[in-house]
């Protein structure tokens, strides 16, 4: 089967100047290579809109067939128009996403968005922004309105950073100091994108909740029991 993975700068493979800088789609294929192909197709700055007015969707429907899983994360770039505020533009995009896969055979999967690491200053060094508004929330309504999967990689990402801590957390993004990284000479500071370790936790634990939905070999075992019982 093919994975087919639809998102943003947090979901895909970044440039190898960049490098560490990683999108957990790109730290996926090394859970799944034996019974599913990763083709990732998620882009820097995309939203639910410009990943299709780019050809990107079409490409990806173009490849998906029945026995595919389409899995299905935006709300970064979305949050930052108006026109694709999370209940109006966001959510009918997601609609229609979700009714295109269907359209070719393939199984939608919706995620919601990987949390960024914004620790509030006060009260507490440990609590976190919910910076993605309620972008989260509406991906949860729409699963079961639309009967479709959802792995909610914002409230997981939420608990990681949690029991980091603000320190601790640190090291799953890309922190430079200046002179440490030749194409940030400056030094960088970001909370949203991961480095390898971070995507390499995130990517687990996407590949863990497709096992439980029956995909993998624990699921086509799983799979192959229940339909026994028949």
């Amino acid at each position: 089967m093919k994975i087919l993975l639809a998102g943003d700068s947090t979901v895909a493979d970044c440039p190898t100047q960049e490098f560490p800088m990683s999108g957990w789609g790109a730290q996926l294929p090394p859970h799944t290579y034996r019974w599913g192909s990763v083709h990732n197709f998620a882009k820097g700055g995309a939203s639910t809109e410009s990943f299709r007015d780019e050809g990107l969707w079409a490409d990806l429907l173009a490849l998906a067939g029945p026995g595919d899983a389409a899995l299905i994360q935006f709300g970064h770039n979305d949050q930052k128009k108006l026109h694709l505020a999370a209940r109006t533009g966001y959510a009918a995009n997601l609609r229609t996403m979700v009714g295109e896969v269907h359209g070719v055979g393939a199984a939608p999967v919706l995620c919601t968005s990987v949390e960024r690491r914004h620790f509030l200053d006060a009260p507490s060094s440990d609590v976190l922004e919910e910076s993605l508004e309620d972008y989260p929330e509406v991906v949860r309504e729409l699963g079961p309105e639309l009967g479709v999967p959802v792995i909610d990689l914002n409230a997981w990402t939420r608990r990681l950073y949690g029991r980091l801590g603000r320190e601790g957390s640190r090291e799953l993004f890309c922190h430079f100091a200046p002179g440490e990284h030749a194409s940030w000479p400056a030094g960088l500071a970001d909370d949203t994108h991961f480095a390898q370790q971070g995507a390499a936790l995130v990517a687990a634990e996407v590949a863990r909740q497709l096992a439980g939905m029956g995909y993998g070999v624990a699921g086509t075992k799983l799979l192959s029991a229940t339909a026994g019982r028949g």
